[in-house]
């Protein structure tokens, strides 16, 4: 059993073992938890060993010396900050963090920015549901997607891995939290930036911008903090139907301030007044009657514009489209992006203004078949249509001839000829005259033979009597042939001398009469005849040969007298 002595000595051997381990290494051993410095001493692999001035060297991993993918830059002597997470592991070892130690002076620098409300910089490197990371020089920040960029961005590639400004909104040590925002640095730059350029803006300032977003009627273009409207007419000099033919969202365009309102900071902004005009000189360069060769670039009711060079449009309207097609759409005609050849008709180049030909560029179908066919040619076509008029013959693909009804036949009447003709006949008939300003060709069918009462017409003279034959008995008088081919007529107070005797129902169908010609319609092919007429006549040149009534002779008796004497001149 041990002494007293013995136990005494034992206790103090051990006070002064603990009084040498304080002095050594302090009476606080509560390292765990905090930063120290340590002094590299050398490096095994891929850790390098640190003494931190304790009973044991620490090791730290290499890859807490350099971002993932880079060299770390570390070597023996190096002086580094290290965050002590246990004072001693089960190996005796004190197990040391680079990162740790990064983060918390991260932490430490970012709490005081923070309450200063300074920026801070830091790195995207990760996306997460919601938003992205950022590295803040050790300490990992949350970016919602809401506050990447001042308008929503599709790829944040670009962003991703460069040094970037960050506004810090929210920290909380306790949760390790911290929420930034880039939205809030550029709003800021921004109304930085529209300041200063809303105060040095003037009308003819050429600026840089980015189409920012794109409507029906324009685009916006953000020139650095204020945006501008660039519309569709100001973009080209070319027609532009919509602006998303010529822009695209993010795309950096050059543009010229055209009007600045101060008051309600309205800018307007072009695009076509940086190019030069196509329109100088463009009435040298487009003579009238001269043919040149374009596209179609928009259809409208009333016409279709012709593009002839980049920002130089003309207009060929409805009515110069086609020589033969009437009332038809323009698109039923050309195509838009059609090429197409066009005459120039005229040229106001004060108001931009080219009136085009379309029909003018191809041969007038009317004069070509006036070169082929003069009047008198005899031609063939296919009945396309019938009208109460006449017929209308195929000549050319798109050119009808007309027959009149009265050019069917010598011989029957219209109507009735009329009635021998169906659509889709195919016809001869020769060409009387063409009119090619109001486009129009006669056509005759009964031309094609020699008119039979052409030498009758040409034998009968006004005031001859001639012998008829009733052909028709009317209420108004009788109809007559003459040598059996032309027509004549005889009013009903023509009939007879004496009123008693005008009646057409004394006249039967097949009779001959002769009667005294008063006129002669060579076009209408009809004489105009009168029977009393005739008998006045006998009964004058009776009264002069063979006497008057006042010799104490009858009108009987002097009439039967002519009679006799004529009718014995006839027997001999």
């Amino acid at each position: 059993m041990a002494s007293a002595t013995t136990l005494d000595r034992g206790a103090a051997a051990g006070e002064d073992f603990a009084s040498l381990l304080d002095a050594t290494l302090g009476a606080d051993t509560g390292f765990a938890g905090s930063v120290v410095t340590g002094k590299v001493i050398r490096i095994d692999d891929d850790v390098a060993v640190v003494d931190v001035g304790l009973k044991s060297e620490g090791r730290v991993p290499l890859r807490e010396f350099a971002p993932q993918g880079q060299k770390p830059e570390v070597k023996p002597g190096d002086l580094i900050e290290l965050f002590v997470e246990r004072y001693e592991d089960r190996d005796g070892s004190i197990v040391l963090s680079r990162e740790k130690a990064r983060r918390e002076e991260a932490w430490t620098n970012l709490e005081k920015q923070f309450q200063a409300g300074v920026r801070v910089n830091g790195v995207i490197f990760g996306r997460v549901k919601g938003g992205f990371t950022v590295d803040l020089g050790g300490a990992v920040a949350f970016l919602p997607g809401s506050q990447v960029d001042i308008r929503p961005v599709r790829d944040v590639g670009p962003l991703m891995g460069s040094p970037q400004p960050f506004q810090i909104l929210k920290m909380d040590r306790a949760r390790g939290n911290i929420v930034v925002s880039r939205r809030a640095v550029l709003e800021e730059t921004r109304a930085e930036q529209r300041s200063e350029l809303i105060q040095g803006l003037k009308e003819g300032m050429v600026l840089d911008g980015v189409v920012k977003n794109i409507t029906d009627y324009g685009a916006f273009v953000d020139l650095g903090g204020v945006d501008g409207l660039l519309h569709v007419t100001d973009i080209a000099w070319r027609r532009i139907n919509h602006p998303s033919e010529a822009l695209t969202i993010g795309q950096p365009v050059k543009v010229q301030v055209i009007r600045f309102n101060p008051e309600t900071q309205r800018i307007s902004l072009g695009m076509k007044q940086l190019m030069a005009d196509p329109w100088e000189g463009v009435a040298a360069k487009y003579p009238v009657q001269g043919k040149f060769s374009g596209r179609v670039t928009n259809i409208t009711d009333y016409g279709a514009f012709v593009e002839l060079e980049p920002g130089v449009e003309g207009l060929v309207h409805v009515s110069e489209m086609s020589w033969t097609k009437k009332n038809v759409h323009p698109g039923k005609i050309v195509a838009t992006s059609q090429e197409v050849e066009v005459v120039i008709l005229d040229v106001d180049e004060p108001k931009r203004r080219i009136s085009l030909g379309l029909k003018q560029a191809q041969g007038n179908p009317w004069e070509v078949f006036m070169e082929q066919n003069p009047p008198g040619t005899i031609v063939e076509g296919e009945i396309r249509n019938i009208t109460e008029f006449g017929l209308f013959v195929g000549l050319a693909p798109e050119i009808d001839g007309m027959v009149h009804m009265s050019d069917l036949s010598w011989d029957l009447s219209p109507e009735q000829a009329m009635a021998n003709y169906n659509k889709g006949d195919t016809v001869k008939a020769k060409v009387l005259d063409i009119d090619i300003e109001k486009e129009r060709i006669s056509l005759g069918i009964k031309q094609l033979e020699a008119d039979p009462a052409a030498e009758v017409l040409d034998r009968v003279r006004k005031g001859e009597v001639v012998t008829c034959v009733v052909t028709k008995v009317e209420a108004n008088g009788i109809e007559v042939k003459v040598d059996e081919v032309l027509t004549g007529f005889i009013r009903r107070a023509e009939l007879a001398r004496d009123r008693n005797d005008q009646r057409p129902e004394k006249f039967a169908i097949g009779e001959k009469v002769d009667a005294k010609v008063t006129a002669v319609d060579r076009a209408a092919r009809r004489l105009a005849l009168t029977i009393k007429g005739k008998e006045i006549e006998e009964e004058r040149e009776a009264v002069k040969e063979f006497g008057t009534s006042d010799s104490g002779a009858s009108l009987g008796d002097i009439l039967g007298a002519a009679i006799r004497r004529r009718n014995l001149s006839s027997d001999e």
